[in-house]
């Protein structure tokens, strides 16, 4: 077993499914975004150490194979090996957490700044917040989670730049790690709900330079929350 999931616990047959996203020729590109998929999707929290005959086994992969994924993987920045312990998923600082938002603001306005009319990528922008909405309905936290992380890589992709997908990709993916910092996801999540369906209808309307100046204040909001967070539980462990 890997982590806790919102309905239980990630398994090696969980993780076993994904090996349908492999082909006979696949690559350690492809298990990296397999296992950068699952910590976006908050399946490995920080800490967490991926165990290579586990992970290999439920994949399918090679050692060498699945040893370069996570060479990939930690020139992100997602993982970090410790020796003679093997390899563990990546806890972030503070300082990574405000150079992660100031990245953010850079790229996700200066995208969404440029929608000025309608634009067919809105229909994912659209579908992330509606799994917001039903995640809340629910009372699933972590899909709540998940589906804020999926609005974000669908304002991005409005751009149409593979580029700046890739780019966002690995943001959100350490952001995620960041997430774990907060003791109450829900309390963290849920206010931002509302302000993502704000988003998505003032780029409907094609003021895109309304929902940039919406999203600088946002983005801003969510990091002074998250450094607060980091404080608070500095505090702690220091008591």
């Amino acid at each position: 077993m890997f982590c806790r999931t919102a309905g239980g616990e990630l398994t090696t047959e969980a993780l076993a499914a994904d090996r349908a996203l492999l082909s006979r020729t696949s690559t350690a590109e492809r298990v990296a975004a397999i296992l950068r998929t699952r910590i976006i999707e908050g399946y490995f929290p920080p800490g967490t150490r991926l165990a290579e005959d586990a992970i290999g086994s439920a994949l399918g992969v090679s050692r060498n194979t699945l040893r370069e994924a996570f060479r990939l993987l930690s020139h992100e920045r997602l993982l970090t090996h410790e020796l003679n312990r093997g390899m563990f998923v990546r806890t972030l600082t503070v300082e990574d957490l405000v150079d992660l938002y100031r990245v953010r603001r850079f790229v996700e306005c200066g995208v969404i700044r440029t929608v000025t009319g309608p634009h067919p990528g809105l229909d994912a922008v659209a579908a992330a917040v509606a799994d917001g909405e039903e995640a809340l309905s629910s009372r699933e936290w972590q899909a709540l989670g998940t589906a804020n992380i999926k609005f974000h890589q669908a304002l991005v992709a409005l751009a149409g730049s593979p580029r700046s997908d890739e780019l966002m990709s690995g943001i959100l993916a350490e952001l995620r790690l960041v997430f774990h910092v907060m003791a109450d996801p829900r309390r963290f999540h849920e206010p931002y709900l509302a302000r993502n369906r704000q988003i998505l209808e003032q780029l409907q309307r094609g003021d895109g330079p309304g929902a940039a100046e919406a999203l600088d204040v946002y983005l801003r909001d969510a990091e002074n929350q998250l450094v607060q967070a980091f404080a608070d539980r500095e505090a702690e462990e220091g008591a």
